[in-house]
């Protein structure tokens, strides 16, 4: 960070964060936002929250923050059931399955018995996004969310079509992936 006289101001500061993510698919971490408004990470974190709290569609992932869109009118959304250890093997290799059908995989989700659905936001649409979504679960040592349920969770992909979805639930079945 520079001078404190380089710092954008917060209103101005918002609307380019906003501009920014709008700009990308591709999530920009707090890093980046800090380092380009010249303020500190957990000003981005309150800028954000600020953003969300003005109803724009903003989304953390483990990778950074993106703007949430409605699919592609050429693509389609579903959720697939899964289910596997906790072994990040395992995780990668499901994860790699929808990936290198050309899905997108927006989130993962569970059914917890007291909190009800609890999802958290992926947007992994590569081999790159997958191992370092897992990477950083490794260097984190944070647990996957599927462990509440003893391994059970639900992925929600974005495909260009329903037989795209449907290889991919044949490949997850044929890895024994798939909760049928």
């Amino acid at each position: 960070m520079g001078n404190q006289s380089d710092k954008i101001p917060g209103q101005k500061r918002r609307s380019l964060i906003l501009e920014w993510l709008q700009e990308t698919s591709k999530p920009i971490t707090g890093k980046d936002l800090a380092e380009r408004t010249n303020v500190s990470r957990q000003v981005i974190v309150q800028d954000i929250s600020l953003l969300k709290a003005k109803n724009h569609p903003i989304l953390a992932t483990s990778q950074g923050y993106v703007i949430f869109s409605e699919p592609e009118q050429d693509q389609i959304r579903r959720q697939i059931a899964c289910f596997h250890s906790s072994d990040l093997d395992r995780t990668e290799e499901e994860l790699n399955i929808m990936v290198d059908h050309g899905a997108r995989v927006i989130d993962v989700s569970i059914e917890h018995p007291f909190y009800g659905d609890i999802s958290a936001p992926l947007m992994l649409s590569s081999r790159r996004d997958v191992k370092k979504f897992v990477e950083s679960l490794n260097d984190t040592n944070a647990p996957l969310l599927s462990e509440l349920t003893d391994g059970t969770h639900l992925h929600t992909v974005e495909a260009g079509s329903d037989t795209v979805i449907e290889e991919i639930k044949q490949a997850l079945h044929q890895s024994g992936f798939l909760l049928v």
